[in-house]
Formats: structure tokens, sequence, C-alpha cells
């Protein structure tokens, strides 16, 4: 089964650190989903393929009206066959989910809300340029439990210019009392062309040294297993079953559909995306052409995209899937990282170990064909 992507761009303002690509022209939201329909009309899967996961994501999906969303899916379920039990998620802002907002989900095939918390600090929440407020985080989720969604995940960030530990500490302990089923969590990244790049750039603002961010992402996991949540992926938490189906499948090499302004698709042999200009997107899906570039990979770029991937699960990456000549370069060059207990090798499944988690950059360098 493949998986199903949709972008949607659109933001009422733009957050400090975001790299993504988003729009703040909201109005040209009604001729993006026509776009988004076309799209998905001149690009259906191959004979007997299905679509097992689902994902809106952006952007800010939440800022579409729910007959926007409903013509979206309308037209998901026309082109595509939909697997049974597919998990379909949204991504939300806190502040979009009114109690209406979210009684109007329940006329959709979401059964998975995935909403941006990133801090219970007010204060910093302002810095980062959040619309909401870490009330109402709590509120949004509650609203969300009473209108029957089940399967809610938040994302969390650390490494804020002066933050101590402490007060990360509090992040997590507020995030564990909203007792939801799955956490990501991010280190705050410095991308350059973002205003918080900028504000690095001026002197304005300064990185957490590296010690204390090392302090904080195992204050983290342990945190969290002490909570009861399955450390399955470096970013990423979940309670027993409620793991993100649709990002594993990233993880795993499973292929997937990208819609959208600056979507990604892969299938296996491919990697397309889409161009990352809404207004270009548009006239050429009107045009009834797709304005995109792709690449063809080849057994080299394989085999670092299966490392790259596979080594940020705790599964890890399956040894017997690799041909003779890249399992011996592989296993070479990860024996040092073995030796110094930062990788594992339990039943032909390379892991990182805990103490590898927190340097896994450097060791998927190591293991990547130059």
């Amino acid at each position: 089964m493949a998986g199903l992507y949709v972008h949607i761009p659109f933001c009422s303002s733009r957050c400090v650190y975001c790299g993504f690509y988003s729009t703040t022209g909201l109005t040209l939201r009604e001729r993006y989903v026509d776009a988004l329909c076309q799209e998905m009309s001149t690009r259906p899967l191959t004979e007997g393929e299905s679509i097992g996961t689902i994902y809106l994501g952006g952007g800010t999906p939440s800022q579409l009206s729910i007959a926007q969303l409903q013509k979206i899916f309308l037209y998901i379920y026309k082109v595509y066959k939909i697997a049974d039990g597919a998990e379909v998620t949204m991504e939300v802002n806190p502040d979009d989910v009114t109690p209406e907002f979210a009684k109007a989900l329940q006329q959709l095939p979401i059964n998975r809300v995935s909403m941006g918390a990133q801090t219970f600090n007010d204060e910093r929440l302002h810095f980062l340029c959040r619309r909401h407020s870490s009330a109402q985080v709590h509120e949004a989720v509650e609203t969300l439990r009473q209108t029957g969604v089940q399967n809610i995940s938040i994302d969390l960030m650390y490494g804020f210019p002066n933050q101590t530990l402490e007060e990360w500490q509090a992040d997590i302990s507020q995030a564990l009392q909203l007792n939801v089923e799955h956490i990501s969590t991010y280190c705050l990244m410095y991308e350059e062309g973002t205003p918080l790049y900028r504000l690095l750039e001026q002197g304005k603002v300064a990185e957490i040294d590296e010690e204390l961010e090392r302090k904080m992402y195992f204050t983290l996991i342990n945190s969290l297993e002490s909570a009861g949540y399955e450390h399955y992926e470096i970013s990423n938490f979940a309670r027993k079953g409620y793991r993100s189906r649709h990002n594993s499948s990233y993880w795993k090499g499973i292929p997937y559909i990208g819609i959208g302004a600056a979507a990604h698709s892969f299938d296996i042999q491919t990697r397309s995306w889409n161009v990352a200009d809404i207004k270009q997107y548009i006239s050429a899906m009107e045009e009834g052409k797709r304005s995109f570039e792709a690449e063809t990979l080849d057994e080299d770029t394989r085999y670092n995209d299966a490392v790259t991937v596979a080594l940020r699960t705790c599964e890890g990456l399956d040894l017997s899937q690799l041909t003779d000549k890249q399992r011996s370069y592989c296993m070479k060059n990860a024996e040092r990282h073995l030796d110094a207990g930062l990788l594992k090798l339990t039943d032909n499944q390379l892991a990182l170990t805990k103490d590898g988690l927190f340097v896994s950059d450097m060791i998927m360098s190591d293991l990547m064909l130059v």
C-alpha cells in the first residue's frame, strides 16, 4: 500500500523558525483546492494498488474551510482506492480547534489529529510567532476528545535561546498531563532563510550549547519512556499501537504520492517534487499540467536513503535487504561505532543504541556511500 500526502501551504502568519514552503496568501485557497483535485485526477495509482495512509500537512490545513476539506476528501476517495482502516491525519493549529470546527471534523474521514503545541511557555510562543497560547493547547485537546478524536499527536520543541533544563522539564510535564497518544519532538533549528536564522546572524539570539542539548534530549527520552511511551524513532514517541503509520512508511521506504505545491513523491525507482510556488503550481494545474522535477535513484542513492531513514527507527537497518557489496561496506564502517557502543547488531538488524541517538547524523554520514 502507498501513502498519500497533501500539502496545504496556507498560514495566517509565518512562524519564525519554519523552513517549510508556506504562504500567507489566503485568497488563493479556493483555486488551490481546485488545483489539488486536478492533480489527483491526473495521478492515479497503478491497478490493484491502494492507499493505506493519508496525511494533510502544511502550512496549516485547519486554515481551510470544512467545505474545502470536504472537496479534497471527495476527490481522494473518488480517485484512489482507500484501504479499510486507513490512517487519516490532519495537522491543526490549537487556536483553530473551536467546538464548531471540531464537530465539523466529524463529517470528514479524519481519525488522527496532529497539533503543533511547540511549548507551554507563552513568552516563547510569542517569540516563535505562534498564534496560540499554552492554555489553548489544553482546550484544543479537550475539545477534540469531546468530539470523539481518540488519536492525537502533539509537536514539542526544545533548545530555545536561554532555555534551562528545568524549563524544558516543565514543558514535558505539561505535555504528559494531556495524555495524548503520540508526541513528536524537535530541537529548535536555525535554517537559512528563516527570520530565526537572521536573528542568529545579527547576534540577537544564540544557540544552546551541545551539552545542554544532550541533557534535554535524554531528559525527554527518560521522562516519556517512564510515562509509558515507546521511543520508536529518533524524534517520535507513541503509546502502544499509536505509532504514526504514515511517517513510518517514509522510514520503511514505502512509496507515496505527494499532492500540492512543494510536495514530494517516491516510487522506489524515482523521487519527484512539485514546484515550490503556489501561483506557478495553480497555473500549471489549471492548464492540465504538473510543474515538477524528478530524479532517478541509482543503487548507491537507494542505499544511502535506506541508511538515513531506517537508522532513525528503533528497529534499525535490515542488513538482509542490502546487496553483499553494500552490507560489507556498511559493516566495515559500522565497526568502530559498534565497538564504541553507539550501534548494536541484533538478528541482522543494525540499530542505534541510546547513546548513539544523539550523534545519529555523524553515524549515518559514516555509513553512507560518498
